[in-house]
């Protein structure tokens, strides 16, 4: 089992910055794949990115790509997600997820998933 907690989300201003961090706590020591994805009001989850515990890296699409980077310390057992000149549609609820296997942008390959933390863009 592997149990994961978000934190570092609240209230940007468009153009600002914000780092996102995923802490996993529990069989950390097996290789994961983590991801985040996110789900705005009234819309379906969407992936964001993915790093395996090599360090290769799975965005989505042009939307973030540039804008938000992924990464991880395996020491620390934690992914962070910063977020570079984010903008009012990036506001949403960011959940880590984690998976044995390589990355992927299909929720249902996920097997744990932390809480989230919301994501508030304003202008």
């Amino acid at each position: 089992q592997v149990q994961l907690v978000e934190s570092g989300g609240g209230l940007v201003r468009a153009g600002g910055s914000l780092r996102l961090s995923c802490a996993a706590s529990g069989r950390t020591r097996s290789s994961y794949t983590m991801g985040w994805f996110r789900q705005a009001p009234g819309k379906e989850r969407e992936f964001v990115a993915a790093i395996s515990w090599s360090g290769g890296i799975t965005y989505d699409g042009d939307s973030m790509k540039g804008r938000f980077t992924i990464s991880r310390d395996n020491a620390k057992a934690t992914v962070y997600l910063q977020m570079n000149s984010p903008k009012l549609e990036d506001t949403a609820v960011y959940y880590c997820a984690a998976r044995l296997g390589p990355g992927s942008n299909n929720e249902y390959a996920y097997s744990y998933w932390g809480q989230g933390t919301q994501v508030t863009v304003s202008s």
